[in-house]
């Protein structure tokens, strides 16, 4: 064994990280951090182009991290489709369940999250581009029994050609939501309000956060940023307006009764929240895209009710999107569907930790790769610039070349 690491394995710094990963990975650079792990952009010797690799965050110190981190990897082993991140190879440095403590995912490379393309100037084609693709990568997780309910900014990746991934997987199913109780951790702007209030969801919960990522491309900053459940339930109905009773009826009673006891907003038109000045000029091109088709598509998604709320098929009919309808993309073959008992499993540290070793070892065996070995050192690599506010703003996205 010890052969096997000192041909295969060698461990470089960054920042305070260490990544003992295969020689053929070199040159890495920190370009992202979150609460699932660190992400770095490195050259790929074998196949000659840039990659990511992404160590999982100490994902045995407690169950919630292992269960998070055997879904991400059995999701990204699964799904297959140019719209969702893909996984180009998977390992670990240690070779037995006793030493085994780490996991690196293998990912292409992007240039920028949707975080830094809200800060420009879009025109109606990217715009309207970037919405569809994120269509069809939602539409795709959703055949295979993925309901995402936290799509956001941060978690979607683009390169300078206006490709678009969706990063992540999204939340468990047994990720429930407290909406009283609940402090914010992690960002939840883009949660839908069946999220927020701990109703059931169906597949258009998805949309509402296309909705508010699309909001917040024309407004340029955040629609709904509550600081916590109430305060952004508090936020969205001060816009949209108080929902109807139906709507009321169909929640739990102790939410019910704080949501009932709410003022009542009558909410705004959408062309008094998102005025044509706020779009971009009419389109030249043949598609002749404008405001008009823009915000009819958003009020369509940002409706509170989601029994009202447009579906993804729909949307992806809209004349707003349609224009870059193509079959083979909206309908790509479906993935394989995924086991949800996995998310009601409850099981120790030590049991997620075999289940996880064990999808890594089927991995490596059936994708060993050839090996790249020039004689590289232990290499320190300290990259001074890269903060670690920005680093959680940029998480998962790629160095900027």
């Amino acid at each position: 064994m010890a052969s096997r690491l000192a041909n295969q394995f060698y461990t470089v710094e960054v920042g305070d990280t260490k990544f003992t990963i295969l020689r053929r990975y070199q040159s890495l650079k920190a370009i992202g951090s979150g609460a699932q792990g660190i992400v770095c952009a490195a050259w790929d010797t074998v196949t000659g182009q840039n990659i990511a690799i992404k160590k999982l965050s100490r994902p045995f110190q407690n169950v919630t991290h292992a269960k998070r981190a055997y879904r991400e990897f059995k999701l990204m082993k699964m799904v297959n489709h140019k719209n969702i991140i893909g996984l180009l190879n998977a390992f670990t440095p240690q070779k037995s369940i006793s030493e085994f403590s780490d996991v690196y995912l293998v990912m292409e490379l992007m240039d920028a999250n949707l975080c830094q393309v809200i800060q420009m100037d879009l025109d109606h084609e990217r715009m309207s581009y970037l919405l569809y693709q994120m269509l069809c990568g939602i539409k795709h997780l959703h055949l295979a029994g993925i309901i995402h309910r936290d799509l956001k900014p941060s978690n979607i990746v683009v390169k300078s050609d206006c490709t678009l991934k969706i990063l992540d997987f999204g939340l468990a199913r047994t990720a429930g939501t407290n909406f009283m109780m609940t402090p914010y951790v992690v960002t939840r702007y883009y949660r839908a309000p069946e999220v927020i209030l701990g109703m059931g969801y169906k597949e258009n919960v998805d949309l509402w956060s296309v909705g508010c990522i699309m909001g917040e491309m024309i407004r340029g900053y955040v629609l709904f940023p509550g600081t916590d459940h109430i305060d952004q339930w508090n936020k969205i109905i001060e816009q949209l307006g108080t929902p109807s009773v139906e709507f009321m009826k169909r929640l739990q009673p102790t939410v019910r009764s704080y949501v009932e006891n709410r003022p009542k907003y009558p909410g705004y038109a959408f062309e008094k929240l998102f005025p044509d000045g706020l779009f971009p000029a009419e389109s030249s091109e043949h598609s002749r895209l404008k405001a008009s088709q823009a915000r009819d598509l958003l009020c369509k998604m940002l409706v509170v009710d989601p029994e009202k709320r447009i579906s993804v098929d729909e949307a992806l009919l809209h004349p707003y999107i349609s224009v870059w309808y193509e079959d083979g993309e909206v309908n790509a073959p479906a993935p394989g569907p995924y086991d949800h008992s996995v998310d009601d499993r409850e099981h120790t540290v030590e049991q997620w930790k075999e289940l996880i070793y064990k999808e890594v070892m089927e991995y490596e065996a059936a994708h060993s790769t050839p090996t790249y070995a020039p004689n590289i050192r232990q290499v320190t690599h300290t990259d001074e610039s890269d903060g670690s506010s920005e680093r959680d703003r940029n998480s998962g996205t790629a160095a900027k070349r």
